[in-house]
Parts: structure tokens; C-alpha cells; sequence
């Protein structure tokens, strides 16, 4: 059996309601999930299991950008070691897979590689989202991680203004259309990307467990996590 090692945590979002949520979205494919919010444990779970797909879903940064982090930095400011930066990375550049949802790419800002891992990132001072509110959603028609899954509508936070790395492939986009949030237009929400050996997915949705259980993109993310976890295509598909 495949294994699902969930790193969550951080401020500003209710991970200790969302991130079980996620586990339990990822379990209903079939996949042993184990959820942390100890870095250090996912890493030994890595060590442990070479084969496992790794789920970054944290806010979990240098918090350096502004004093209103003061007081969280105790708790959850995080800059990774040399060790777990090659941890991280040789994990997906030897075969792993790797999910990243919503605040991933906002993590680990001080290690440039995250992006060239993750297949892009938050960049402060460019990047930013409107509030929680309504977002409309599209995916690719004909590609087989979004096939037959339609639009859907949800209530989330778009990113916008992220880098996304040149040859990354982008098979979803999200737009905010609440009357009270200003209009982002199409910003890149899914894509898939190969790093080394490994396969990665990255959703910027997912702010919450309404978010996680929305019909259609609950088993977005259930594919997303098939394919980086490297089940074939029929199986993806399947789901």
C-alpha cells in the first residue's frame, strides 16, 4: 500500500479542522495516510519509506516580512536545514511524488529551490490573494488528471501573481467573482510537473475542510495525489 505523509501547520488557516479533512479525502483512494504537523517526523517517514508520496499542505515560512508575525514566529517560523532541503528534494529527484496544496508554495522561502521543486511559488511583494469569498474554477476539458470533471464553483482564496515555473503544465485556473473581491482573472491553479525522477502536483486550493470536501474537487485532489504517488493513468482517470 502507497503511503501519504501529510506536513500541515501554520497561521492564518484552520489546519487542525482541515488538515484530518485532507487525510481523510487522501484515504478514500486506497493511500495509508499519516499526518504531522512535525516536519521531522514527515522527514523520518521519508527515510523510512523512499516510495511515499510527500503532502505539503503548511504555511510554515521565514515570517520575516513584517513585524505582525512577531508573535507566531516561536511557533511557526521555519527555515530548513541543509539535511532537509536535500531531504525534500532527493525524495522527488529520485522518484517521489510530492502534493503541494494551497499555502505550500508560500513555504520555505528562504530555500530557492522550493520553486524549482514545487514547479513555482509565492513571490512576496507581487504575489497576493483578495479575502475568502467566491472563486470559479476551470480545468482542461481533455487533459486525463481533469477530464470529466467540469467547472465547479467553491469558496476559497486565489492566488495570484505566482511564479510558475516555464514548462510546468497547467490543467486548471481560478478566478474570484464575489461582488465585494476585486477580480484576479484567470490565475493558474493546478498544474503537474516532473522534477528528476519525481512526479509533482501542485492545487493552489484548498483553504479549508469546504474546500477539501467540494464534490468535484475532492477528487481532484484524489487524482492529483494518485498520479504524484505514481499509479498509471487508467487508475487516475478511474477515480
Amino acid at each position: 500500500m502507497t503511503q501519504a505523509l501529510i506536513f500541515s501547520g501554520g497561521i492564518n488557516h484552520p489546519f487542525p479542522d482541515s488538515a484530518p479533512a485532507l487525510a481523510a479525502v487522501l484515504g478514500e483512494t486506497g493511500l495509508e495516510v499519516r499526518l504531522s504537523f512535525e516536519l521531522d517526523e514527515i522527514l523520518a517517514g521519508l527515510r523510512a519509506n523512499p516510495q511515499a508520496l510527500l503532502v505539503v499542505y503548511a504555511l510554515r515560512w521565514g515570517m520575516t516580512q513584517h513585524e505582525k508575525y512577531e508573535p507566531h514566529r516561536a511557533q511557526w517560523a521555519m527555515t530548513l536545514s541543509a539535511a532537509a532541503r536535500e531531504a525534500i528534494a532527493g525524495h522527488v529527484r529520485t522518484g517521489g511524488g510530492l502534493l503541494g496544496l494551497h499555502t505550500a508554495s508560500i513555504c520555505f522561502d528562504d530555500w530557492a529551490e522550493w520553486g524549482d521543486v514545487l514547479g513555482g511559488a509565492w513571490q512576496w511583494g507581487t504575489t497576493y490573494h483578495p479575502l475568502l469569498g467566491p472563486v470559479r474554477a476551470k480545468l482542461d476539458a481533455e487533459h486525463w488528471l481533469t477530464r470529466g470533471l467540469g467547472d465547479f464553483a467553491l469558496t476559497d482564496e486565489v492566488y495570484t501573481n505566482q511564479r510558475v515555473l516555464p514548462g510546468v503544465e497547467i490543467v486548471g485556473w481560478a478566478e474570484t467573482v464575489g461582488p465585494d473581491s476585486p477580480a484576479t482573472g484567470w490565475q493558474p491553479a493546478l498544474w503537474t510537473h516532473r522534477y528528476g525522477a519525481g512526479r509533482v502536483v501542485y492545487d493552489a486550493l484548498g483553504h479549508d475542510a469546504a474546500s477539501l470536501q467540494h464534490p468535484i474537487h475532492r477528487r481532484l485532489v484524489q487524482r492529483a495525489a494518485l498520479w504524484a504517488s505514481g499509479h498509471p493513468q487508467h487508475i487516475v482517470e478511474a477515480a
